[in-house]
């Protein structure tokens, strides 16, 4: 396709059904991604202008993209430009669609006859097509991948490679999943494409997730459907079935602004005996803040001054806020215990042990009479963590912070280990200094 100019934004560097793709010459090594106002099916052998269709689609994947990168998913988008525009990251695309599936319908029951609609995959059900209009984007299975042996933006896409892709397709739309049931809102499929970012060779969600993306079933019924399937199954496109499919369109762009906004406040507030554990404190409240989760630190004696640790319990029960206190308290830890005995809130125990007496301290912690529900958790990160996921049953914000952070943590290793088996030097130096 010959490229053109446009505006100020440089070269057209590829042009889909649904967008254009534009170079910033300002800005080396970004694009510019432009929405379109058409929408089709079946490869474009339906197409039609919707007036508006680009704003609204630029809307939805701006949002649904804030709250995958706020969660800690690495992504193409940098941030929307206009109303029909967003800035992201150059990628070369990697020419797969990731088809993650919760509920059984549309192509696979035709692919897979005798399974009835409405069958639920746990865990989800993983598909691949290949990207190639001509032939339908056919089906591939993971060794045709593998055999293609895709080189974009300098990187082969292997087995590293596409256990990534995998990995994180199944995350994605768990954190997806998450933030629609706030919404009273069934995920039920969801298609989406990776890239390769030109600058640093990461493999990134790139491309858009808007309501062409994905099935979307209020109250888990599809009469209710607001996805693209509406225009896919209309018998006759006319102006007022248009109308309808904007409409539906519409109600997504708007619901999909409430996922960026937690369900339910929280807090950890962090009660420390001394001023001397303040840096074993500081690591909790760091933690704490990964995860979007207040951390407010005080400091009280349960054996020096317990009616004002009992004080200080009594008002932050009293604003009704969900909050777990932290007893960071070394030696003979009182704090733990006399707050789970006076408290229905969750408790913790993080005791910040010494090498001279920690292994005789612990048990302060460790051994409760009877009654007692606090946990312990020697590491401030963990302990943060474990506070998040106590907050995680209710927020869902927190919730998709610690379900990216597992896939982060998974990806890290699978890419040392790759370094590692491939004999990087340089990595292997790094491992030992």
């Amino acid at each position: 396709m010959r490229k053109q100019k446009i505006a100020n934004f440089g070269q057209k560097l590829n042009e889909g059904k649904t967008k254009q793709i534009f170079e910033l010459l300002d800005q080396p090594g970004l694009v510019l991604v432009q929405s379109k106002d058409q929408i089709t099916a079946g490869n474009a052998v339906r197409k039609d202008q919707m007036e508006g269709k680009a704003a609204i689609a630029n809307k939805t994947t701006s949002c649904v993209f804030q709250l995958l990168q706020e969660s800690g998913i690495k992504t193409a988008f940098v941030k929307q430009h206009s109303d029909t525009a967003f800035i992201a990251a150059h990628c070369e695309m990697i020419p797969i669609e990731w088809v993650c599936r919760r509920v059984a319908t549309g192509s696979f029951l035709k692919r897979n006859p005798g399974v009835k609609e409405g069958y639920r995959f746990s865990p989800l059900k993983m598909e691949m097509f290949f990207k190639d209009d001509a032939n339908n984007d056919p089906q591939w299975s993971e060794e045709q991948l593998l055999e293609a042996k895709f080189c974009l933006a300098g990187l082969t896409i292997g087995q590293c490679e596409v256990d990534i892709m995998n990995r994180s397709t199944v995350a994605i739309f768990e954190i997806l999943e998450k933030a629609w049931a706030t919404q009273n809102c069934t995920l039920v499929d969801m298609k989406i494409e990776f890239g390769v970012n030109v600058k640093t060779q990461e493999i990134v969600l790139a491309d858009v997730i808007d309501n062409d993306s994905w099935r979307l079933w209020p109250a888990g019924d599809r009469s209710q459907q607001k996805d693209k399937q509406v225009y896919r199954d209309l018998k006759e496109v006319t102006p007022e079935a248009m109308q309808m499919v904007k409409r539906n369109f519409e109600w997504v762009s708007e619901r999909v602004k409430l996922l960026l906004k937690p369900q339910a406040s929280c807090r950890v507030v962090v009660l420390m005996g001394s001023t001397s554990d303040m840096a074993h404190c500081e690591k909790i409240r760091k933690a704490c803040t990964s995860y979007g989760i207040p951390c407010i630190l005080r400091v009280t004696s349960a054996h020096k001054g317990p009616d004002e640790t009992l004080r200080i319990k009594a008002e932050y029960e009293g604003d009704g806020i969900p909050t777990v206190f932290v007893a960071v308290a070394g030696r003979s830890n009182g704090l733990g215990p006399v707050m789970s005995g006076n408290t229905a809130y969750p408790v913790i125990n993080c005791p910040p042990l010494t090498p001279d007496w920690g292994s005789q301290d612990v048990w302060s912690s460790l051994r409760m009479p009877s009654g007692l529900g606090c946990s312990t958790i020697l590491s401030p990160e963990a302990s943060a963590q474990f506070a998040a996921q106590i907050f995680g049953l209710s927020d869902h914000l927190v919730w998709c912070k610690l379900r990216a952070s597992m896939l982060n943590t998974w990806v890290s290793l699978k890419l040392a280990d790759q370094k590692l088996q491939g004999n990087d030097p340089k990595y292997i130096l790094k491992l030992f200094k």
